[in-house]
This record gives C-alpha cells, structure tokens and sequence, in this order.
C-alpha cells in the first residue's frame, strides 16, 4: 500500500524523524491560510500523487509570498501531473503540500528495503541526493552505499557508522543523524514495509538533518496487522479494476493489452501471459482467481476484465484441482449470462472434473470456443484479436 508524501512525514513524526513543518491543503485559501502560519517565506507548494519525479513534471514549486502561494496553488489542483512513474496518462492531482522552505547545504539519499536475496533488510544511501537513484546506479553505481541489516540481530551501531561515514555527515550532524537513521529502521520493521525513501535528505546550513521527502510502501499483506494505517489508504491512486478485484480477494494488475486472461495460480498465470505475447497478442491484466476460487469469484473476475475497455478476447486457463473443472464452469456460465459477453472467449481447461467442466460449457449455449492446450488456446485469442 502507497501513502502519499504528507502522509508518510506524519509517520515520521511519529517516529521521531524529523521533517520541515508544513501541511496539506486541498484549496487555495487552506494553502494560503497554511502558508502564513509557516513563520516565512519561502515554502514550497507540492502536489501529492503516488507518483515520483513531481519536480519534474511541474509538481513542485517556490512560493514567495502568499499571493504566490495562491497563484502556484490554483495552477498545481487539478492538474494532470505527467511523471516517468504515472506514464504517459498522468494523475489528477487533488492536494498539495505546502511546507516552510529550507537552507540546504547538502542533499543526500537514504533508502531502506527488503533484498530478497540476502534475506536482509538493506539501508541504500549516496551523497547524490535529488536525483533519480536509478540514473545514479546505472551511470555512477560506485556512488551509492549498500548497508546489510539482519533483522533477527536489528540496526547495530557499527552498521549506522558506516551509512554516516559513507555519506560523510558533518561530525556536528553525526549524532542526529544516526539516531535517526535507527529510528527509520524502528518505523520499517514495526509497520511492515517494503520500501522507506528520503529523497533528498538534506543538511541544512546550521548542520541540522531533514527529511525534505518522504516515501512509505506497506506490505498489503501484512495490513491485517496495522488496521491503524488502513485510513491512510487512498483510493483515488489506484486503478479502478484494481480496487474492485481486492474486494473480493482477487490478484488483478491491470496492463496495456488487449487480451483479458483468468488463471488460477500466479505462475500459470504469468505463463499465460508469457504465452500470449508469444502468439502475437498483448496481456491486457494479470488475474490469478487462486486455487480456492468459487463460482461467486469467477464471475467477479470475469465481470471487472470486461469493464477494461481495452479487452478485444478473454482466454480463460484452469487447471482444476482445488479449484474443480466443474465449479469454475458454472462460475463462468453465470458470469456470461449476468455480464453479457459479446467478445470472444477461450477456454482451456485440465485437471479435476475436466469432462464435466466441459459439457456445463458446451451446454450453457454461449460463444465460447475451446482449447486443446495452452499453446492452442494463445493461438486462438490472438486470432481473434
């Protein structure tokens, strides 16, 4: 789950890591009214989306006075904001930020996230901070420090040494800083995340550090456990499909083709959609139903494909086992009669009640056309697309 960056400094705060004073606004005079209560100008006026690279995209923006405030607030609210992480569509941005302006005498990135490989958590930092980290790993990997941190053993102090000595803190910020650095790793473990970002992390003239910016990723698996942060949740972020398929416990991403596919299992699906830009198609989701789907889900999962309008053919690929034949079968009947279907669909089916699976199929009366197989199924939507 992504929070948006006035969000993630209020769990700073929390945290004890410190950040510029400031406060969202979602009108002109909340903006203006925020901006005088900052004690002077500069502030800075930032747009809030789920999205990096905003100061590139015309996002972020110097106010110096509140006249100016005003101005940048009205042409920031209701912008489209295009980033390299929004694509090409964009996002409507519907808050902002504004926050007391800083004297910057460096800037830094700091990065906390789980490396899979190492089975640790990983503190990345660099002293080139401001910029895109990834251009910084490809050009200038030498450049940025990699921390391993066992978290059964937790951040030990040798461990904060060497990220500080790494970005070379002023000794008179060596303190502040490592303290705060333990207490980013505290506000990782404790809510579950699986990236925490600062980017820049700034010192500032009278050697005091700050987060200028601040990411939070949550593990959504783990929001059983932190029902406190749900709140922060914004679902006007997320994709529309992507939102109504979690209702109902369903794994749907949504992509940029032109075949819908339903598969149970996240490998069989990722191979479905593999096998269909072989066959000269374009996946337009992943949508993996799970192996203890019912006829109720199936439906739901065929039900929120067809509202993507981008879907010219829906390949259905089953493998029954918990998920018998037969029941996904009648889950897709009922979903084609309540729906309406009037694209076409393939089916490829194996494994428990396969037979019975296909006679409820055959026998509902709808267009659908079977597959032989799996590579027989992908030749056949992507015919028909």
């Amino acid at each position: 789950m992504k929070v948006h960056e006035y969000q993630a400094k209020e769990i700073f705060r929390k945290y004890g890591v410190p950040v510029p004073e400031g406060k969202v606004a979602f009108s002109r005079d909340e903006a203006q009214g925020i901006a005088d209560g900052l004690g002077g100008y500069p502030v800075v006026v930032k747009a809030q989306i789920h999205a990096g690279g905003r100061g590139k995209g015309g996002g972020v923006k110097l106010a110096a006075s509140n006249d100016e405030v005003g101005t940048l607030t009205d042409e920031i609210l209701g912008m489209n904001l295009v980033t390299h992480q929004t694509g090409p569509e964009g996002k409507e941005v519907k808050k902002i930020l504004v926050e007391a302006g800083q004297k910057i005498a460096s800037e830094l990135y700091l990065s906390l996230l789980v490396d899979r490989e190492s089975a640790c958590i990983v503190i990345m930092a660099s002293r080139e901070g401001g910029m895109d980290i990834e251009a910084v790993a490809s050009k200038t990997p030498e450049k940025i420090i990699k921390v391993y941190v066992d978290p059964l053993c937790g951040i030990q102090g040798y461990q904060l040494r060497d990220v500080a000595f790494g970005l070379d803190i002023p000794s008179k910020a060596m303190k502040q800083f490592s303290a705060m650095l333990k207490q980013l790793y505290t506000l990782f473990v404790e809510n579950d995340c699986s990236l925490v970002e600062i980017n820049p992390l700034i010192i500032t003239e009278d050697d005091q550090v700050l987060a200028l910016d601040a990411k939070v990723d949550i593990d959504s698996n783990a929001m059983f456990r932190h029902k406190d942060l749900l709140s922060l949740r914004d679902l006007d972020e997320e994709d529309p499909q992507e939102v109504e398929a979690s209702k109902f416990n369903l794994n749907y991403i949504n992509l940029d083709g032109n075949v819908g596919n339903i598969v149970n299992g996240a490998g069989l699906a990722m191979a479905t959609m593999d096998i269909i830009k072989n066959a000269g198609a374009e996946p337009a989701n992943f949508m993996d139903v799970g192996g203890g789907a019912t006829a109720e889900m199936v439906e739901n999962a065929l039900r929120i494909i067809l509202m993507d309008q981008k879907v010219k053919a829906v390949l259905i690929n089953i493998f029954g086992g918990i998920l018998r034949c037969d029941v996904f079968a009648e889950g897709v009947v009922q979903a084609a009669k309540k729906t309406g279907i009037n694209i076409p669909v393939v089916v490829r089916m194996e494994g428990t009640n396969v037979e019975e699976g296909k006679r409820i199929l055959a026998e509902s009366g709808l267009n659908l056309t079977s597959a032989v197989d799996l590579k027989d199924a992908a030749a056949k939507v992507a015919a028909a697309v």
